[in-house]
């Protein structure tokens, strides 16, 4: 396995994931993702495995500071996430090309 954990170091739910595989004896890689965000390629493979609205934070302030709720096309939501990453939801869990969004045990127990 190769885990990688995009988050906040503020995120409950990024140190939640941390600890998930930290318990089992798991490496993994912790990013801090307002510092370096995703790369394009990173972006689009989860954006293949989750979707671009859901690794959208509708709720959160950037997202409403910036007045984005009638962006409609989904490159430039992909522009936006690659150029401001303030606007990810977190943690992003990625193991290769599987990716999850949030706290998600019960997806993270099946992976190999």
């Amino acid at each position: 396995m190769n885990i990688q954990i995009y988050g906040r170091s503020k995120c409950f739910d990024t140190r939640k994931a941390e600890r998930y595989f930290k318990e089992r004896k798991i490496k993994f890689q912790s990013i801090d993702i307002d510092r370096y965000g995703l790369s394009k390629g990173e972006l689009a493979s989860a954006i293949a495995a989750i979707g671009i609205d859901n690794l959208m934070d509708i709720d959160g302030k950037e997202y409403e500071r910036l007045n984005l709720k009638y962006i409609i096309t989904g490159e430039t939501r992909e522009e936006m996430l690659l150029n401001n990453s303030r606007l990810y939801v977190s943690p992003i869990v990625r193991n290769g090309k599987q990716a999850t969004i949030g706290y998600k045990p019960d997806v993270w127990k099946d992976w190999k």
